[in-house]
């Protein structure tokens, strides 16, 4: 498993860096005043960041072979392992732009985590009213239909975790991105299962709301969890692509003025 783990960081690295280039080279673009702006040159990066995401997923983060042996092979200490759930709304609200949106700051994320676990994988859990556990492919691309139930997915992440990453040995972190919407009689449902059950086990979680409208009562709820655990769960509202570093510097700026 050793050997598959390294043989991923020397197929990715070089990847990764040209896209962390390309990454903060729109994000310096986009926060050009609108006069100032290059609108081909951000056009240029958009297709370059696209391309190159798509030769990271081109790479599996978890080989067929480390899946044969993992319960075999030695582990980590809790400190050198992570395992990051991304969590996404995909009911008939959320168009594709929400989703590259979510993407962004999905990869972002796990950059970070990268640069301070010696191993982190990847959960990819979906929703509108149910919850399913999906591949990176279907995650992003799949499309669906219908209403929303967040708690669907907070659950699932729940068992998932009861069943595969004992809090003792996993640094865990949840990021969650959402237009916003959600049946009004499962928020609160969201708040409880956060407070009592997920938020204690967790290192850290970050909700995105993507959308230029108010907020609904799944906000308003998660402020309260906000309240709860200040340290530890982080919300903001994405409104554009160009926000989209600018938030996660604010969502993460007291561990990246650690790291």
């Amino acid at each position: 498993m050793r050997e598959a783990y390294a043989r991923r960081i020397a197929m990715r690295a070089p990847i990764k860096r040209a896209l962390k280039e390309a990454l903060e080279a729109l994000e310096a673009e986009e926060r050009k005043d609108t006069v100032l702006r290059n609108p081909a040159r951000i056009a240029e990066l958009k297709t370059e960041i696209e391309r190159l995401e798509k030769r990271i997923a081109g790479v599996p983060f978890i080989d067929t072979y480390d899946l044969r042996y993992h319960q075999l092979s030695a582990q980590p200490q809790p400190s050198n392992q992570a395992v990051m759930f991304c969590v996404m709304d995909v009911s008939g609200s959320m168009t594709q732009n929400h989703k590259d949106i979510a993407k962004r700051f999905f990869l972002l994320l796990y950059l970070f985590l990268e640069k301070h676990y010696e191993k982190v994988e990847l959960v990819f859990v979906r929703h509108h009213t149910a919850a399913r556990e999906v591949s990176e492919e279907e995650f992003f691309y799949s499309r669906e239909t219908g209403g929303t139930i967040v708690s669907s997915a907070l659950s699932l992440v729940n068992k998932i975790i009861e069943k595969r990453y004992p809090v003792g040995q996993w640094n865990l972190y949840v990021a969650q991105a959402s237009d916003g919407d959600n049946w009004d009689d499962d928020s609160n449902i969201c708040r409880d299962l956060l407070v009592k059950q997920l938020m204690p086990q967790l290192q850290y979680y970050a909700y995105v709301e993507i959308t230029p409208h108010d907020h609904q009562s799944l906000w308003h709820e998660y402020e309260s969890v906000v309240k709860e655990f200040p340290e530890r769960f982080a919300m903001r509202q994405i409104v554009e692509a160009g926000d989209i570093y600018p938030v996660f510097r604010e969502l993460f700026k007291r561990r990246l003025s650690q790291s």
